[in-house]
C-alpha cells in the first residue's frame, strides 16, 4: 500500500486498507494487480480521472490532423482551369493537407492516358517546392490518381553573433 504522498505504508489486509482510506478521505486504486501481493495506492480517484482527461484534451489540441483532400480534373481541361486547380492544390498543401489529384477519363479519352499523366506531372512540377509526390500517377479504372503531400519546410539556420560582427 502506498500513501497519497508516495510513502510506503506496507502490506496490510484489505479491510485495514479500506479503514485507512476512509479515515484519510481517499480511494484505494490498484496500481499493479499482477504482483503478489497487489500494489494499491491512496488517491482521490475523481481528481485523478479529471487530470487525466485534461491531459488528453491538451494532447489533442497540440496534434495536427492531416486530411486527404481531392481535386478532380479532366484530360481536356483548359489552360486557365489548370492554373486555377493548381492554385487550389497549392492552398490545400499550404494548410498541411495531403491532396489527391485525380483525372477522370470519359468515353474515348481513356485511349490517351499519356495526356492525363502529362497533366499530373505538370501539376507536380509546378508545386515541387511546396509538395512531394507521395504516390506517382497510376491508373485506377477510368481514373488516374496522384497523391501529393506537404514538403517538410526547413527553417533557415540563424547566423551566429560572430558572423554578424564580421559583416559590419
Amino acid at each position: 500500500m502506498i500513501s497519497e504522498t508516495g510513502e510506503q505504508l506496507g502490506t496490510m489486509p484489505l479491510y485495514k486498507a479500506r479503514e485507512v482510506a476512509k479515515e484519510r478521505g481517499y480511494d484505494i486504486v490498484e496500481v499493479a494487480p499482477q504482483v503478489v501481493p497487489p500494489v494499491c495506492r491512496l488517491l482521490d480517484y475523481g481528481k485523478f480521472k479529471y487530470e487525466q482527461t485534461k491531459k488528453e484534451r491538451e494532447a489533442r489540441k497540440r496534434q495536427k490532423s492531416i486530411f486527404l483532400r481531392e481535386v478532380r480534373m479532366r484530360p481536356k481541361i483548359g489552360e486557365h482551369d489548370i492554373e486555377f486547380k493548381t492554385r487550389i492544390v497549392k492552398k490545400l498543401i499550404d494548410e498541411g493537407n495531403k491532396v489527391k489529384v485525380s483525372i477522370l477519363f470519359r468515353g474515348r479519352e481513356i485511349t490517351h492516358p499519356e495526356l492525363g499523366k502529362e497533366l499530373l506531372e505538370r501539376v507536380a512540377r509546378e508545386l515541387e517546392e511546396k509538395a512531394i509526390v507521395e504516390r506517382a500517377p497510376i491508373m485506377d479504372g477510368r481514373r488516374m490518381i496522384m497523391v501529393l503531400a506537404p514538403a517538410k519546410q526547413l527553417k533557415p539556420a540563424k547566423e551566429s553573433p560572430d558572423a554578424q560582427i564580421k559583416d559590419s
